[in-house]
């Protein structure tokens, strides 16, 4: 059964439909992407679930891992070779 799509206008006033009950703008979304730098290169989800669990740098990354990452909500084995081709091009890897 589809779900009927419906306008939503977000706190900044951006106006976007959506057929979930996800309250996210995307417009929002895409106006927090980074432009540079490891975060830069994933999903919006994968980003999400590393900054809220205050995974900012690539340092941090390291510190953790890679099953560690896989668990987080957010986080699919898409997003794992992103992560390592970042790694190491700073000479770092998972935990």
């Amino acid at each position: 059964m589809m779900r009927e799509t419906t306008l939503r206008i977000c706190e900044k006033g951006h106006r976007y439909y959506k057929k979930t009950d996800c309250n996210t703008c995307p417009k929002c979304e895409q106006e927090k992407k980074p432009v540079e730098g490891f975060l830069a290169r994933l999903s919006s989800p994968a980003r999400s679930a590393l900054i809220h669990e205050g995974i900012t740098t690539l340092e941090q990354l390291a510190q953790h891992t890679e099953k560690d990452i896989l668990k987080l909500h957010g986080i699919g084995r898409a997003s794992i070779p992103t992560m390592k081709a970042a790694l190491e091009e700073k000479g770092l890897s998972f935990k």
